[in-house]
């Protein structure tokens, strides 16, 4: 044991022997306390972690980090365009497929016997045509309400419905749908337009990050973004008017074999062009050759139903937010009764009502290019199985012009509009005068001509519209609410088609051309105002009333909700006594202010009374918890 006890105690002398010694002041130098080796390095290595990296180059970073968001704006505008005309295409080509069949008389009878198809299916237009008239009450509160994107998304997912209502075709289903899908037509356009002007003016604050304006977040300069307005409309465009290509697939590789020739369809028909009236008068009620089965149908409808999938995941995955944040909650706390009246108010602006015209004619365009054009000209000359290759080639015309949309970014912006004008002036008056013979098919080179340019001047028109109001109206707490009265005019328009259906063609080219006529003249009108510095009215945006303050609105001063609730009432009394002094002068200003005062003197003595109140009735409480804590 003695010998055990001496070999610890050597160990000991000769650890401490091998130790440093510390200094007589009490001073230790970490470093000497470090080991040798690679562990030594510790310090050295963490302070050549932390500290300044030579081959960082901050603005090199930045440049890096602006260019990905660069990107993904394209990307949100590549993904707003594919999937807009993704559903369109199955939309179209759905309810397209739908009529063919459903004007069968040997298809009703055989799939559907005594249900009353064709009732079902005038009902369902009507759904479609008429409900958009409502749309301007609700649309700018959806949008608001849900966001741009959420509203797209939602909008594409009204859209699959009515594509699965299709799987069971009844009354309860299909007339539903159509209804839901002319509620969200509006909504939907609006939300586009909005959509891709965000995306402009994303990119030049993307691009110009440098700028103060900018980095502080303010108003842009006036026409600092119409460059990239102009870029990413025309692309959309040439994108979405695709969709009338694409609509024509299920028709040309599933329905065209089962349809009759022109010379069964078109066996009655007397009249076409000009000299006809309604769609095809005289059409005959088989068009069927034979019935295409069941199991068939299933699958296209299926194809379709995909693709309707696959528009909302890009919509959903795909597409970026049109606001921050911060902007969303801004635009939806200016309160509701605002939100609902501003669409009204902006009606003031003699701008807009100045293109009111021109907003109607291209809803007049929209439907009268698709019914009126390729029916009473294309598939009365020709007959039905051709009806694809003519709606192709319009397709195909817009999509192509509105290239020329891009023209705007050297000329002035009155090009596009006067220029669609300029095309669809004469080809109505020619339109006019042209009776081509039925069951002629070798009109048909004449007919794609004559659609082909229609389609050019459609293109000039509803590409040149959406650039201008883009431009026109800078204010992105506006772009909803303008975007809103736009398409809504073009529903107002499109139900005016609906109306038209059984009146001679020639009154119908006369009340486009009349109206074409009237849009360029408010046009030159407006244009001719607006080079003349006249002021317009636009309506004053509320400011943002946050009744509990995040972390966003959280302020030094101010940042519970009784104070919330004074400054909105602030608010309020500053709105009306700017309502005084613009009504009365300055003497009934001066009075305002006063009672203003008042008000506020006598808000906040309430608002003490009410403190007051609760202090005393808390200070009960605890006298009466202690009086009962004594008894216990």
């Amino acid at each position: 044991m003695m010998a055990e006890a001496d070999a610890e105690e050597n160990v000991y002398r000769e650890a401490v022997a091998e130790s440093p010694v510390a200094p007589p002041n009490g001073d230790i130098n970490i470093d000497d306390l470090l080991p040798d080796g690679p562990q030594g390095n510790i310090q050295g290595q963490m302070e050549e972690f932390l500290g300044p990296q030579p081959e960082y180059d901050e603005e090199e970073e930045e440049k890096k980090y602006y260019r990905r968001k660069k990107l993904g704006v394209v990307k949100n505008v590549l993904g707003a365009s594919v999937g807009g005309m993704i559903i369109y295409s199955v939309y179209m080509g759905l309810l397209q497929m739908q009529l063919i069949l459903h004007y069968d008389e040997t298809y009703r009878e055989v799939k559907y016997g005594n249900l009353g198809l064709e009732d079902i299916d005038k009902k369902m237009l009507m759904g479609i045509n008429v409900t958009p008239i409502i749309a301007l009450l609700y649309t700018p509160i959806l949008i608001r309400f849900l966001g741009t994107k959420w509203m797209m998304f939602l909008a594409s997912g009204i859209y699959a419905l009515f594509v699965s209502t299709n799987y069971w075709e009844r009354y309860y289903t299909l007339v539903p749908s159509a209804v839901a899908i002319g509620a969200a037509i509006v909504p939907l356009w609006a939300s586009l337009g909005n959509y891709i002007t965000r995306m402009a003016q994303q990119y030049y604050e993307y691009v110009n990050y440098k700028e103060d304006h900018v980095q502080e977040q303010k108003k842009l300069p006036k026409g600092a973004c119409h460059r990239y307005v102009i870029i990413f409309q025309s692309v959309f465009f040439i994108i979405f008017h695709l969709s009338l290509v694409f609509a024509e697939f299920p028709q040309r590789l599933f329905l065209h074999q089962f349809l009759s020739d022109y010379n069964h369809t078109l066996y009655n028909v007397k009249h076409c062009g000009a000299e006809g009236s309604g769609m095809i008068e005289g059409f005959n009620r088989t068009v069927l050759k034979h019935l295409p089965r069941s199991l068939l149908l299933i699958q296209v409808e299926s194809v379709l139903m995909g693709a309707a999938f696959l528009s909302m995941i890009i919509f959903l995955a795909v597409c970026g937010a049109a606001y921050r944040p911060t902007e969303e909650i801004d635009l939806r706390s200016i309160g509701w009764g605002n939100i609902f009246q501003l669409p009204f108010k902006h009606l003031r602006d003699y701008r807009l009502r100045l293109l009111i015209p021109f907003f109607i004619y291209s809803g007049l365009d929209s439907l009268f290019s698709v019914t009126g054009l390729t029916l009473s000209y294309g598939v009365c000359t020709v007959g039905l199985e051709w009806l694809y290759l003519l709606v192709m080639v319009y397709g195909l015309s817009c999509s192509l012009f509105s290239c020329l949309s891009l023209s705007l970014l050297r000329l002035p912006r009155y090009v596009s509009l006067l220029g669609g004008a300029v095309i669809h002036g004469p080809l109505l008056v020619f339109l006019l005068f042209w009776s081509p013979a039925p069951r002629s098919p070798d009109q048909l080179p004449y007919l794609l001509v004559v659609i082909a340019l229609w389609g050019m001047g459609s293109a000039l028109n509803k590409t040149g519209l959406s650039i201008l109001l883009g431009m026109l109206y800078e204010d992105k707490e506006r772009l909803d609410f303008v975007y809103t009265i736009y398409h809504w005019w073009q529903a107002i328009a499109i139900f005016i088609v609906y109306l038209w259906t059984g009146l001679i063609m020639r009154a119908k080219l006369s009340i486009l051309l009349v109206i074409l006529l009237l849009a360029c003249f408010c046009y030159w009108t407006m244009e001719r105002r607006l080079a003349k510095n006249m002021q317009f009215r636009l309506p004053r945006i509320p400011r943002p009333k946050h009744k509990v303050k995040g972390y966003r609105y959280l302020e030094e001063e101010n940042s519970d909700e009784s104070n919330s609730e004074e400054s909105d009432e602030d608010d309020d009394e500053e709105q009306q006594e700017e309502v005084i002094r613009e009504d009365f002068g300055g003497d009934a200003g001066s009075q305002g202010s006063d009672s203003t005062r008042e008000r506020r003197g006598g808000a906040r003595g309430r608002r003490r009374r009410r403190d007051d109140d609760y202090e005393q009735a808390g200070a009960r409480e605890e006298r009466e918890e202690e009086r009962g804590i004594e008894k216990e």
